[in-house]
């Protein structure tokens, strides 16, 4: 619970304030990350891992240049809920880019949660096998690096394949994913968002990503 906690305390007394971030992969062959920091991005998550059998080509470098560049950064896990455990998808994010230590520059690594092409939806799980899976991911997480990851995911998939479960809300830093001028209803009973992905287009490539308080509430996520 620890990551989440301080999480919350980012926000109190900063209603108004947002950091823009962003989130890249090797979709994004070459990012200019100086340039980002330069533009007032101060954090970026970075794709590491897929299922238990996939490492993103560009982590290693994205993930240098990131830290070069001063940005507080941290990796992202694109879930197969149901081809392994959750707890063995979670040992192979963490060995390969996905863990964290309190160094206050590395973010709780992400778990992204969404359908994909070519898949069926919620991946043929029940919502009780689903909760049950990410349960599984968040506990492992958790157990080896000693803060909880923070779950990806959007109204309508956190809806059909969880039930719009409220089993993370105490645990579980949210990062919501909603293309809009406002975060809208927050799903899954959880009471706001720490980082909104509001735009699939980022002026230095990926995604657009707010966090819902102030530098210093960013680097208390970082620091755990």
């Amino acid at each position: 619970m620890k990551s989440f906690v301080l999480a919350a305390t980012a926000l109190v007394g900063a209603a108004q304030a947002a950091v823009q971030g962003f989130d890249v992969s090797h979709y994004q062959s070459s990012v200019n990350f100086a340039a980002a920091y330069n533009s007032g991005a101060r954090f970026v998550i970075i794709k590491a891992t897929e299922s238990n059998n996939y490492i993103d080509p560009k982590f290693n470098s994205h993930y240098t240049g990131a830290t070069s560049a001063g940005l507080i950064r941290g990796g992202y896990h694109f879930a197969h809920p149901g081809a392994t455990t959750g707890a063995v998808q979670a040992d192979y994010f963490i060995a390969h880019g996905g863990g964290w230590s309190s160094d206050g520059i590395t973010l709780p690594g992400m778990l992204d949660l969404e359908n994909a092409s070519g898949y069926a939806a919620c991946w043929g799980l029940s919502q009780s096998a689903m909760v049950s899976w990410i349960k599984a991911f968040s506990d492992r997480y958790r157990s080896r690096t000693g803060v909880y990851p923070m779950l990806y995911t959007n109204p309508s998939w956190w809806s059909s394949c969880t039930g719009n479960s409220n089993a993370f809300v105490n645990t579980n830093p949210l990062v919501l994913a909603r293309y809009a001028s406002a975060p809208g209803t927050i799903p899954g009973g959880w009471p706001y968002q720490t980082i909104w992905q509001n735009s699939d287009s980022y002026a230095y490539g990926g995604d657009s990503d707010i966090f819902n308080g102030d530098l210093a509430g960013l680097k208390r996520l970082a620091k755990g």
